[in-house]
């Protein structure tokens, strides 16, 4: 049986910042959530939000130890991306290498993202119902 690839992936750097958080966390968390929303002067931002309780819609990817949850109405913009946490001078953060990225504004912070196709989907590991 082959193995499909994942939905996302993180890098090392990426998943211990999100051990980390976990670790450090006041209640108990299951994971992370991404997802994306529109906002920003691009028309989209990524979106990063402690899970307590998974929705079981969420494709799960566990990489590097950590556990992500992808939210489903953004897989098709996520599909194929890597998350990283970079640390330079005057700031740290998650940042997203995704191939479905079009564009982004000068700080960074939106983006424009264009579907993955539903072909492209088919390559991965969770089907997604396209509404």
């Amino acid at each position: 049986m082959q193995h499909k690839p994942k939905i996302m992936t993180l890098t090392d750097v990426a998943a211990t910042r999100i051990r980390e958080i976990i670790a450090g966390s006041d209640k108990p968390v299951a994971g992370v959530r991404v997802g994306v929303k529109n906002a920003g002067c691009v028309g989209m931002e990524y979106t990063l939000d402690f899970v307590e309780s998974p929705d079981p819609a969420d494709d799960i990817v566990e990489d590097n130890g950590a556990t992500l949850f992808v939210d489903p109405k953004a897989i098709l913009f996520l599909l194929g991306s890597k998350m990283d946490y970079q640390v330079d001078k005057l700031s740290a953060g998650f940042v997203f290498e995704n191939p479905n990225q079009t564009d982004a504004c000068g700080c960074g912070m939106s983006v424009a993202i264009t579907p993955a196709s539903e072909a492209e989907l088919k390559a991965f590991d969770k089907p997604v119902q396209m509404s």
